[in-house]
């Protein structure tokens, strides 16, 4: 399969550097959006070239020639990826303790503590709340990253199939499911007794590896080659998957993350997913 190099951005031309594409082999594809360029598999970005990228705010990756219609699943986190926040630090702010469960979050998704027990210290944190408390979330705090909903037309137009695997919670991911249409949603179960918050996970934690396990048991239930299986995170957790999938995006993603990946979308929305393609 060849190989190709795209930038992309919305308002991509009023953006661009005069010099990038004088820099760059000849493109063969631009729009509006974004520009493809053929090039040799062995293709490096000069560091130059990468800086004024990152400095106009325009994305950039090395990828297969492939249209978005290839891809036959997507594999994808839910907090601060399919939605703008961390569901756990939002339920936290219910009970005043906001700045103390994000503080452990973000040690989390940066790879500095173990996530599961992580999870099972900041819903510890939650016992007592009322499950009212997580609708309250859902209607006035959780909002789509911007370009999701394109993502998702794309994914439904061309029969690509979504999955969300999130170390949050299936009160979240069901909701969104069934709002959405997405395909297949794992997340972990809150225990609740007498409408209240255990402070206890009533399930199989979702944690790094629980995320690639699901991933490689649909691409094989699906029959899909690897270069059709696109993962996409922020985390430290999102890590194994995204190094699994044919193709990983570090979206919006933590330093350690962005390392891991062989795409870092910085700057655009998750239509972006969708520009990188034919």
């Amino acid at each position: 399969m060849n190989t190709v190099f795209t930038v992309f951005a919305d308002h991509l031309h009023t953006r661009l550097p005069e010099n990038i594409l004088t820099a760059l082999p000849k493109p063969y594809f631009q729009d509006e959006q974004r520009i493809r360029i053929a090039v040799e598999p062995d293709f490096r970005l000069p560091e130059n070239i990468k800086h004024e990228l990152n400095q106009a705010q325009i994305d950039y990756a090395l990828l297969p020639d492939m249209a978005f219609s290839d891809l036959g699943l997507i594999v994808s986190d839910m907090d601060s990826t399919l939605i703008t926040i961390e569901c756990v630090d939002e339920i936290a702010a219910r009970l005043g303790i906001k700045p103390q469960v994000a503080a452990i979050t973000e040690r989390a998704m940066r790879g500095e503590i173990d996530f599961r027990q992580s999870l099972k210290e900041r819903v510890a944190l939650l016992k007592g709340l009322p499950i009212s408390e997580l609708q309250t979330v859902y209607d006035e705090v959780l909002k789509l990253t911007p370009g999701a909903e394109e993502l998702l037309d794309a994914c439904h137009q061309f029969g690509v199939k979504f999955m969300l695997v999130s170390g949050g919670f299936t009160f979240f991911t069901d909701r969104l499911k069934q709002r959405l249409g997405l395909d297949y949603t794992y997340a972990n179960v809150l225990g609740v007794a007498n409408g209240k918050l255990t402070g206890e996970v009533d399930s199989e934690i979702i944690d790094a590896q629980r995320k690639v396990e699901l991933l490689q048991q649909y691409q094989a239930d699906l029959g899909l080659s690897s270069h059709q299986v696109l993962a996409v995170g922020d985390g430290a957790n999102d890590i194994p998957m995204i190094q699994a999938a044919g193709i990983g995006i570090a979206f919006h993603a933590k330093p350690k993350t962005q390392a891991a990946a062989e795409v870092a979308v910085n700057f655009g929305g998750l239509n972006a997913l969708v520009k990188m393609f034919r």
